[in-house]
């Protein structure tokens, strides 16, 4: 037994649906815990350079 739409999608309802795909949110930011700025999670921090209290990039100041 075949599983059919019950009816016609129209191409506007259609198109409505897909149009959301585009919109963007905003990222998610935290504060680092050595320096306390913000930045993106699981990334290391640009000002200080630290990952997970670890310094894992020279940043010079």
């Amino acid at each position: 037994m075949a599983i059919c739409p019950k009816g016609k999608i129209s191409k506007g309802r259609r198109d409505k649906r897909r149009a959301q795909s585009w919109k963007i949110s905003t990222a998610t930011l935290i504060n680092c815990p050595s320096c306390n700025e913000l930045t993106l999670p699981h990334r290391a921090c640009k000002s200080c350079g630290n990952y997970k209290r670890v310094e894992v990039l020279k940043v010079g100041n």
